[in-house]
């Protein structure tokens, strides 16, 4: 049961770089959480969008993503100058973020 755990926690990690990842793609526009979510299905994370608003609240609350439209049906987000950074490997990635080593 505790490798179901930690895989689980590991997905999510997972989950949450590489939606920063989409999120700097969609620079500067902000992206719906139905882009995210096709975007993990297609990677091979399958998570809920209820999942995907999870793992996007846990980013709003690191400082990393702003979101828009939480009280409609259609949530978008974008990434603040310190998800930027995030993703751009200018600033240390908090715990809970599955952001591969630079190798460059």
């Amino acid at each position: 049961m505790n490798d179901a755990l930690n895989l689980e926690q590991k997905q999510r990690e997972e989950a949450r770089w590489r939606i920063l990842r989409v999120l700097d793609a969609g620079r500067p526009i902000a992206v719906s959480e139905t882009i995210i979510w096709r975007v993990l299905t297609d990677v091979k994370l399958p998570l809920s969008l209820t999942a995907v608003r999870r793992e996007l609240g846990y980013l709003r609350d690191c400082g990393l993503a702003e979101i828009d439209g939480e009280d409609s049906d259609t949530w978008l987000a974008r990434l603040t100058a310190t998800g930027v950074d995030v993703v751009e490997y200018n600033a240390p990635a908090p715990p809970g973020i599955a952001r591969p080593k630079k190798y460059w």
